[in-house]
């Protein structure tokens, strides 16, 4: 009984947290500048460069590192390179709704939560189980 109350904690620290990184809107592309060939990089205007945002549209998810400031247009959230908007089948369309997360931060969660956890079990007392 004890284990399932805190898997329940755990899974609702989780969600909660995943929530609160998320944001949706527009996507465009632009050529990568400053990444190798081929690597799926992204401009965003607040998150911190080598920062991995997971960027979703319709079914497709796909993870991407900033590394650059933008987009600077109106309604826009995210720029993704040419190999990312490729992935996300977004090239011939242009600019296309998403649904913007990070990943490290969601991570970061869910250790948070399960150390937590962990220090709830040892505090409790023997005779208690």
């Amino acid at each position: 009984m004890r284990i399932e109350k805190y898997v329940g904690a755990l899974l609702l620290t989780t969600v909660g947290s995943a929530n609160a990184f998320a944001e949706s809107g527009l996507a465009s592309f632009y050529p990568g500048i400053g990444a190798k060939r081929g690597e799926m990089t992204c401009a965003h205007r607040s998150h911190k460069f080598g920062k991995i945002l997971r960027v979703t549209h319709g079914k497709i998810s796909i993870q991407c590192r900033v590394n650059d400031r933008g987009p600077f247009i109106k309604g826009r959230i995210i720029d993704v390179s040419t190999s990312a908007a490729r992935a996300l089948g977004m090239v011939s369309a242009g600019v296309v709704p998403v649904l913007v997360e990070v990943v490290e931060q969601a991570r970061e969660a869910v250790r948070e939560a399960e150390q937590k956890v962990d220090q709830e079990e040892l505090s409790v007392p023997r005779n208690a189980l």
